[in-house]
């Protein structure tokens, strides 16, 4: 998530906001302390145009989807 995240130039507050989370708990999830939910993981693969394996490290290409 956070090459995505660093590629688009979002901050985590920015991110956290688009998932209506708290940005320490985005932090949590970015550094793999929490897990992330099943429905913020389709709401960053939607955002960022790409699969919900690429975001979990299932597979190594992005797949841009856009």
């Amino acid at each position: 998530m956070l090459d995505l995240r660093q590629d688009s130039d979002k901050s985590q507050k920015e991110i956290a906001a688009l998932l209506g989370i708290d940005q320490r708990t985005y932090s949590n999830y970015e550094t793999g302390k929490r897990e992330i939910p099943v429905h913020l993981l389709i709401v960053l693969a939607d955002f960022y145009g790409t699969t919900i394996d690429y975001i979990v490290g299932r597979d190594v290409r992005p797949r841009r989807l856009r």
